[in-house]
């Protein structure tokens, strides 16, 4: 079998007989992005039938290769060929197989030029050095490459800096003729841009609504795009671009979780989307909630310059403490299966829905399937590198580059969010150069930014930040709202007044906007007596200047002997407790079945059984106590096994004799080592570095703080403040844990509660707040409630 060695420039694939020269070696490649590309990732070109002599020691390439940014992509290879890449100094510096769809993709090269692919078959001929490897730098295009791309509405592809070409649907909220639009990007892994349709094909039939009769009112009901976003920006006169990562839907490329190419790609969206003419002011927004949500911080960090603000909505802090790894404990309830999730349907037609498109006609669609069979498998990745690697996972967490955004930013979150947790409020902090950040908390589930009370704020921010309109609800929506978010609910709650109408000019409007406080708390969401038990609508709303609360007032309890919580700390002879590891609670959870946004789930909240924990409780309260931030554990702790997998619950014992969930804090206590330059007093935030463990010892305790994720909850007066101290799981819907193998049932684990051993809870109460509502029905939106019942622990020996 011959050599054969490819070849690509950035305005589409070609074929080596159109690089070469006769006895040259001059490149075919482009130094960086062209503003045109027409072949894109389809690279029609094909090669000609001539075959190299031997003169210049070449053959006609038999396979095709694009360049990118630290990367190389072969396609229309032959599956099972195994290839090389040589480097400018004919060093060889990776190796593959190419896999059954004549693809393979070489990443983490570095940038320069010179590069080769070949087949390695050990046949002598010169290599041509015609390939470029670019650098981030460079790879930026200059604006005509954006103004060069029309967006129709509907179905459309954009081509990024690298040739690939991405699967977009484009809603307009009028005729093209009639803009231009305020516009939002939507883009993530999942199908937003899968052709869109009517409502009713999306969701069923809404509460008997006859939304047909509602298509001239609200266009988006006959043409919904499948993203929330994009459906709900429509019901407000938004224009939506709606977009699929590379590597799923019938987006070309590979999907890698977060990788760079990944991020570029979204800046080249955001400008290809800004300069259509339909779009005002040519600048754009992005909004989402969950992985459209988080996907906003990746780009939002590279500034594209026609990025006006973002609205991330149920996101996270940091992919491992956050959700992946809590306290250092693999959550394979949620966080796993989802990668598992995100990963089968990034196959080639894993969507279902791309191989409807082909049989249509899409040669497009058809050609990007070739690459999705070199995705990274995300799970591998988790498991190779159990601690943390600075530059494995840095690139992954928020907090090191959220600094780096520099548009107004709109975030909300629910404390008990099953899905992607309640560890999200510090991201306000981190966004140092953000000219506005706007906060909402609240107890509820995943879901729950797009219910009315934040719509309706989500709807002001994006009013401000691209349309440049006082906000207003209008009242053709306000009409029908009820009954969608009836139907969407299950209860027909309403959107609140608009807020900013009283002020007589939009700049008015903006100034008193910025100056409201930026963290907005809402509590007890589910009780509103307005509406049915669970709706999400608070009984009470707060504000504050900062997070956490400047306000504060930090009350210490620490464990005693017998249970009890007190805010003397215990003398010399207070002891210790002791349980057993409950191996069953790492794959339990608290809704077994049922719908977790149902207006009352029916949750399932087992009790510990004796001997599985150890718990605290705080003598009956004589007053409301609200409580607002995170919250520390700081226990001390010893264990039988060398290793302790802990979890600390709040939960508020109530008069009623019912008790309800709070938040909880999860740790593997061998990676307790602090991070100093980030922990506080309320906030203790870990390194995880393997370098960094300490076994926990067998015949002595050791002090082991554990992060208590962020809340906002009322404690009532005659209530009292619950510690749980126990295995991890049984205590989220959707969280389960993956136990250290060390974690069996006969292991034992002491918390001590004596003079040198004081165990305690800091916790993040907000003083001198009247609370005019009485205590609210059982259990809250997101908040299980069940039957209180005495524990007994079981003495430390």
């Amino acid at each position: 079998m011959p050599l054969r060695v490819g070849f690509s420039s950035l305005g589409g694939v070609l074929p080596l007989s159109l690089c070469l020269l006769p006895l040259s070696l001059t490149a075919c490649g482009d130094d960086g992005p062209s503003g045109d590309d027409e072949a894109g990732e389809n690279g029609t070109d094909e090669a000609d039938d001539t075959t190299d002599t031997g003169e210049t020691g070449f053959v006609e390439a038999e396979f095709q290769v694009r360049e990118s940014v630290k990367q190389l992509h072969i396609t229309h290879a032959e599956p099972d060929m195994v290839l090389r890449v040589l480097d400018g100094a004919g060093m060889e510096v990776a190796t593959g197989t190419v896999d059954q769809w004549g693809s393979l993709i070489f990443r983490e090269l570095t940038p320069g030029e010179g590069y080769s692919v070949e087949e390695t078959v050990g046949v002598e001929l010169e290599a041509a050095r015609e390939l470029k490897v670019w650098d981030t730098e460079e790879s930026y295009p200059e604006q005509s490459f954006y103004d060069g791309q029309t967006l129709q509405p509907g179905y459309n592809y954009i081509t990024t800096r690298d040739g690939t070409q991405l699967s977009a649907y484009v809603f307009l909220p009028g005729p093209i003729e009639d803009g231009p639009y305020p516009t939002i990007v939507n883009y993530s892994g999942y199908e937003p841009s899968k052709p869109g349709g009517p409502v009713s094909e999306q969701f069923g039939e809404l509460g008997g609504i006859d939304l047909d009769s509602l298509c001239p009112l609200f266009p988006v009901i006959c043409d919904a795009p499948n993203s929330p976003a994009g459906l709900l920006g429509g019901f407000m006169g938004f224009a939506s671009v709606n977009v699929n990562m590379r590597g799923t839907g019938c987006s070309g490329g590979a999907y890698d979780f977060f990788e760079e190419l990944q991020v570029l790609d979204g800046y080249d969206i955001v400008e290809v989307a800004a300069a259509q003419d339909w779009v005002l002011d040519n600048k754009v927004a992005m909004a989402g909630l969950s992985y459209p949500g988080i996907s906003q911080m990746w780009v939002a960090q590279t500034k594209p310059p026609s990025l006006a603000a973002i609205a991330p909505m149920s996101v996270f802090a940091h992919t491992a403490d956050s959700t992946l790894r809590p306290g250092g404990i693999t959550n394979n309830g949620f966080a796993i299966n989802w990668a598992q999730n995100v990963l089968n349907s990034a196959v080639p037609y894993g969507k279902g829905w791309e191989q409807g498109l082909v049989d249509g006609g899409d040669t497009v669609c058809e050609e990007n399937q070739l690459l999705h069979g070199q995705l990274v498998d995300v799970i591998k990745k988790i498991d190779d590198y159990p601690y943390y690697v600075p530059e494995i996972y840095d690139p992954l967490d928020p907090m090191k580059f959220v600094d780096q955004i520099d548009v107004p930013v709109f975030i909300t979150g629910a404390w008990q969010d099953e899905q992607t947790g309640g560890d999200w409020a510090r991201l306000i902090n981190a966004l140092e150069a953000s000219p506005m950040v706007k906060l909402r908390g609240f107890n509820g589930v995943h879901a729950d930014g797009y219910t009315p009370e934040h719509l309706l704020q989500w709807g002001a921010f994006l009013d401000f930040y691209i349309r440049e309109e006082v906000p207003v609800i209008t009242p053709e929506l306000r009409s029908v709202a009820p009954a969608l978010f009836g139907a969407l609910l299950g209860e027909a709650v309403e959107f609140p007044p608009d807020p900013y109408t009283m002020f007589g000019s939009y700049d008015e409007a903006l100034a008193a906007y910025e100056a409201e406080d930026p963290v907005v708390i809402q509590f007890e969401m589910g009780a509103n007596p307005e509406y049915e038990q669970g709706a999400p609508s608070p009984t009470m709303t707060m504000s504050f200047d900062a997070w956490p609360p400047n306000e504060l007032d930090t009350q210490r309890w620490y464990f005693g002997p017998d249970g009890a919580l007190s805010e003397a700390a215990p003398g010399p002879d207070g002891g210790g407790s002791s349980y057993h590891i409950d191996t069953a609670d790492g794959q339990a959870g608290t809704l077994p079945n049922g719908d977790i946004n149902a207006l009352v789930p029916p949750f399932d909240w087992q009790q510990d059984e004796p001997d599985t924990a150890a718990v605290f409780m705080s003598p009956e309260l004589a007053e409301d106590v609200v409580m607002v931030g995170p919250a520390s554990a700081d226990l001390w702790i010893r264990s039988n096994a060398g290793e302790a997998d802990i979890e600390v619950n709040v939960i508020e014992v109530r008069p009623d004799g019912q008790e309800i969930y709070v938040q909880g804090g999860w740790l593997r206590a061998t990676e307790r080592f602090l991070d100093a330059s980030q922990t506080t007093d309320l906030d203790p935030i870990l390194t995880h570095l393997e370098a960094d463990l300490q076994p926990v010892p067998a015949d002595e305790y050791v002090e082991a703080r554990i992060r208590i994720f962020p809340f906002a909850h009322i404690f009532r007066a005659g209530s009292k403040v619950k510690i749980s101290v126990d295995t991890p799981g049984s205590s989220r819907p959707e969280w389960k844990f993956i136990l250290d193998e060390t974690q069996t049932d006969d292991t034992r684990i002491d918390v001590g509660h004596h003079e040198d051993a004081a165990s305690s809870v800091l916790l993040p109460v907000v003083p001198d707040v009247v609370v005019d509502s009485p205590l609210p029905a059982c259990p809250l939106r997101a908040q299980p409630c069940r039957e209180h019942l005495e524990f007994t622990n079981t003495p430390a020996e």
